[in-house]
């Protein structure tokens, strides 16, 4: 069973604004960075496009934190 607040590739919170009804108004850190789409299917197709990935699974936690450096 997938849960939505979870990375589907490492178990770990996927900080996923959508999922959480009390964010689902705001903008999710994904819209902010770029990802390779072959991250986005490296996920089993049992587990893909059913939970975000993790900032750290996305590889997108680099370009989160030269973002908010600035």
């Amino acid at each position: 069973m997938t849960t939505p607040t979870l990375c589907p590739a490492c178990g770990a919170r996927n900080d996923c604004s959508l999922a959480d009804p009390r964010t689902a108004d705001q903008a999710c850190w994904c819209y902010g960075v770029i990802i390779d789409p072959a991250v986005l299917e490296a996920p089993p197709d049992e587990l893909r496009n059913k939970a975000c990935l993790c900032p750290r699974c996305a590889q997108g936690d680099e370009q989160l934190r030269n973002r908010n450096a600035r």
